[in-house]
């Protein structure tokens, strides 16, 4: 008896193994559908108070993998004037995680974001520092496991649990909702260290891009606050040049790319 407990034992431990491995699959398929050398984007952010008032700021984004398969972005800022020239680097370090720096034009010099500050407000906004690098979260970062099945907005999705290694993570756990066909994720609930959900974010407005399926509103709310800030893609574009300088600390400090 003992013998067979032990081998049904076994055999539903290989299960969840199994289960876990695909869903660790789903996330990184995921996080990389697009397979594209650069990345470049000018979005407008908009910034929803609790009283019904908007804020609006708009940026430029570019990304670009290293030789390792490494994610890099930096992101500009272009308007209001009081926001202009603000400059902000993310270098993604597999197994680890990301480094990121700001440069403020008031204060003329490059700050360094601490690890400590990856739950503070970016900008302002209802994103975090640790949200805006959630795209290139290292997903071996993260323990996942499939929660089941789901229809989101009628379409078939996996919803898969994922909770980080490190303790010192924002948040306890996410819950994501990935297409089964697109692999887009069009859903993601974040809970704190306490285990409440805190914030939810909402993906739409896909449209084809140079033949990716390309997410064009991604939409950030804070339970708690009745606040949400909704990233819009007004231009994107796939695979243009973008010099290596741009992801450097000097890039920030000048906002000019060698050549």
């Amino acid at each position: 008896m003992k013998r067979t407990v032990f081998t049904l034992l076994a055999l539903f431990g290989a299960v969840l193994s199994v289960f876990s491995q695909d869903a660790a699959a789903i996330v990184s398929a995921s996080r990389n559908r697009i397979k594209a050398a650069t990345v470049s984007t000018r979005i407008r952010m908009l910034t929803t108070a609790r009283d019904g008032s908007t804020r609006e700021q708009m940026l430029d984004q570019y990304s670009k993998d290293n030789a390792s398969g490494e994610s890099r972005a930096v992101i500009v800022f272009q308007r209001p004037p009081s926001v202009r020239g603000t400059r902000f680097l993310t270098l993604e370090n597999k197994g680890r995680g990301n480094d990121q720096w700001i440069f403020l034009p008031a204060l003329g010099k490059v700050r360094r974001i601490s690890s400590s500050e990856g739950s503070d407000s970016f900008m302002g906004t209802d994103f975090s520092y640790d949200d805006i690098a959630s795209a290139s979260r290292d997903a071996d970062l993260d323990t996942h496991s499939l929660a089941g099945e789901e229809a989101y907005n009628g379409i078939a999705c996996y919803v898969i649990e994922s909770r980080p290694k490190d303790g010192s993570y924002q948040y306890s756990r996410m819950v994501q909702w990935i297409g089964k066909e697109s692999e887009i994720n069009y859903k993601l609930e974040l809970y704190n260290r306490r285990g409440a959900l805190v914030k939810t974010v909402e993906m739409s407005g896909i449209k084809d891009v140079q033949g990716w399926p390309t997410v064009h509103v991604t939409k950030m709310t804070t339970l708690a606050g009745g606040t949400s800030t909704s990233l819009v893609t007004d231009i994107i574009k796939y695979d243009d040049p973008i010099p290596e300088s741009v992801f450097t600390t000097g890039y920030l400090e000048t906002g000019r790319a060698a050549r």
